[in-house]
């Protein structure tokens, strides 16, 4: 997080129509007309020449006061006070040390511009006496106290503008910002999910085809029965996978509302899963303990496709041709463990990193859901075999 821009770092105020050169022409005009104009009050008009120069110097040197706004206030208040020890009151000068102290006020803190105009008002009222030579309450004197005090609130007023100005633009940007990441962080999601339904609709289906491909073939000569049941089940796979890859890119076409597509498939077609895997001669057996209409509806399509996810690999690459499912509905927590026998050598998949870490596609997108409704997963070699084991949470108002 950038640290707050400091007063001289301030921009300037983006809606300011003013050219630059009009205000010090007429800080100019009446610093150089004051002097020639008939005052009702003597000690106004310069009485000497020294008072005339004097008078008019301020004019030349108030241009500089953007570039050293400090330095520039105090040389103005001395040229005030020589004016003064000469007899004369210069409201020329007392506007440009005015002018001067609205530059120092808008260029610093709101702290340090009322200690310094709190030293410079009364400086200019007591430099004031020096050509009125009469009480410290008069009005001549004290009227240049109160234009320096009004040029310092002046220049706070505008400090404060350009600060507030510059606050707006900040937030502004990092609206914009805050904005772009959310877009970003969404798109991300988005192809996630993508990828995660689109490995759901084609990788059960396209195990089953491989599988049954291979029984079809080895068996078409000498058991023409179990090869048509095993080219039956391949053309059932074939198009369910392809109503599944149509449902979705009709999803991904479609510009306004997405078109009615089914359900996502959870715990209540478990039996149907089953049933799949049972029809390629994979033995599976299913243990239910507690309700499963408790479980919320994301969190039952999570255990759906862990159990989909875990048996696909157990026909893959496991041995025996058999797993074990075991679905626990507690409390609060819905157990899933998936267990089938493997190798020797405990390797269910060539690289065994790729399960236990997840590098695996089919592994990444099981962890991904897990965590969506805010559940722990675990694959890798157990005593019985491999195992996957997902705790997920029973809520009703979890959604994927």
């Amino acid at each position: 997080m950038t640290s707050p821009a400091s007063s001289t770092d301030i921009p300037s105020d983006p809606h300011a129509r003013m050219p630059r050169w009009l205000p010090d022409a007429l800080v100019t005009l009446l610093i150089l007309g004051t002097p020639f104009v008939q005052a009702p009050v003597q000690e106004f008009t310069p009485a000497n020449p020294a008072g005339w120069v004097l008078s008019l110097i301020p004019a030349a040197i108030l241009p500089f006061r953007r570039k050293w706004p400090h330095t520039i206030l105090v040389v103005l208040l001395a040229i005030f006070g020589a004016a003064a020890a000469t007899g004369t009151l210069s409201p020329g000068a007392g506007v440009a040390v005015a002018v001067a102290m609205y530059h120092v006020a808008s260029r610093t803190s709101r702290r340090r511009g009322f200690i310094i105009v709190a030293m410079v008002a009364p400086v200019i009222v007591l430099l004031g006496l020096l050509a009125t030579k009469g009480s410290v309450f008069d009005p001549r004197v004290l009227q240049f106290g109160f234009i320096v005090a009004f040029g310092a609130a002046a220049g706070d007023g505008s400090r404060s503008r350009r600060e507030y100005i510059a606050a707006i633009v900040e937030r502004a940007q990092r609206a914009e910002e805050t904005r772009d990441a959310e877009a970003k962080r969404r798109v991300s999601e988005e192809r996630l999910r993508i990828a995660r339904d689109l490995h759901d609709a084609v990788a059960h289906q396209i195990a089953v085809i491989n599988l049954n491909a291979g029984v079809a073939s080895s068996a078409i000569d000498t058991r023409p029965e179990k090869a048509k049941h095993a080219l039956a089940t391949i053309r059932t796979a074939g198009r369910a996978v392809l109503g599944e890859i149509g449902d979705l890119l009709s999803m991904l076409r479609s510009a306004d509302e997405p078109p009615a597509i089914a359900p996502q498939a959870s715990l209540d077609r478990l039996d149907d899963l089953v049933t799949q895997f049972r029809a390629v001669r994979m033995e599976t057996t299913v243990h239910v303990d507690g309700d499963l209409a408790r479980a919320g509806d994301a969190t039952s399509r999570v255990a759906y496709r862990v159990i989909q996810e875990s048996l696909t690999n157990a026909h893959k690459h496991g041995t025996e041709h058999r797993a074990h499912v075991l679905v626990e509905v507690g409390v609060d927590v819905l157990t899933v463990v998936v267990t089938n026998p493997v190798a020797p050598d405990g390797v269910e998949q060539k690289d065994p990193e790729c399960a236990v870490n997840g590098s695996g596609f089919g592994l990444a997108g099981l962890r991904e859901r897990v965590a969506s409704v805010r559940g722990s997963i675990e694959a890798g070699p157990d005593a019985e075999g491999w195992k996957v084991t997902a705790r997920l949470p029973v809520t009703k108002d979890t959604t994927v």
